[in-house]
């Protein structure tokens, strides 16, 4: 629960994309870092206004968010 309450989506803030709460940090943002091999201890280096927890929160949220829908997967011939 607490990790729900650390990413927003405000419609006055980025367009309504999920940030983390604070900022103006989208979490697709935060995630992609991850995605490219960055550490949480990179992430949080790269945006001291985030922590290890805001880091965490965003993964979950994206977890979260694939978990919930079904996504088009090609399948190989």
């Amino acid at each position: 629960m607490a990790d729900q309450e650390r990413i927003v989506a405000d419609h006055r803030i980025m367009g309504g994309v999920p940030c983390i709460r604070g900022t103006r940090i989208p979490a697709a943002t935060v995630v992609g870092l991850i995605a490219q091999g960055a550490t949480v201890d990179d992430v949080v280096a790269d945006f001291p206004q985030l922590t290890v927890d805001d880091v965490r929160a965003a993964l979950a949220f994206a977890a979260s968010a694939i978990t919930e829908r079904q996504l088009p997967l090609r399948v190989p011939a």
